[in-house]
């Protein structure tokens, strides 16, 4: 359960940490998260400018839609770690 990767078992040290050639860890899936945000981003705040004509709004949209996009995309990446299902 995603869940379970953000709770810090007491018994278990960063050594311990279980890794293979399948599996990112956290901090590659954070790497990953903001490297594709700025890109959607990017393209999210030239389309809102085309759009809307305004750029300040522009960036505004491409803030918000950021930070809730890279966090989904970050919960996304964690789940499809713990599916078997193609590896």
């Amino acid at each position: 359960m995603i869940a379970d990767q953000f709770i810090i078992n007491k018994e278990a040290t960063s050594s311990s940490y279980k890794t293979d050639s399948t599996s990112d860890q956290p901090r590659r899936s954070i790497a990953k998260s903001i490297s594709w945000r700025a890109i959607g981003t990017l393209d999210t705040i030239i389309i809102s400018w085309i759009i809307t004509g305004t750029l300040s709004l522009a960036f505004s949209i491409g803030l918000v839609e950021l930070v809730t996009k890279m966090v989904l995309y970050f919960l996304h990446e964690r789940l499809w770690n713990t599916i078997k299902w193609g590896r």
